[in-house]
């Protein structure tokens, strides 16, 4: 929901980016949820961005 909110509210409507742009970005975040649940075994639900540091 909130990944959502942030691709339609922020960057759609505020920021006024292409639907490319939203497109790229939103395959980006589905990349790194998979590679955080694979590598981190936490599904995305469960993520906080301290889980997200350098390895």
């Amino acid at each position: 929901m909130l990944l959502q909110r942030f691709f339609v509210d922020y960057l759609r409507q505020q920021r006024a980016v292409s639907s490319s742009t939203v497109a790229a970005y939103g395959d980006t975040f589905k990349l790194l949820l998979a590679f955080a649940e694979k590598e981190i075994r936490k599904i995305p639900t469960d993520l906080a961005l301290a889980d997200l540091d350098q390895r």
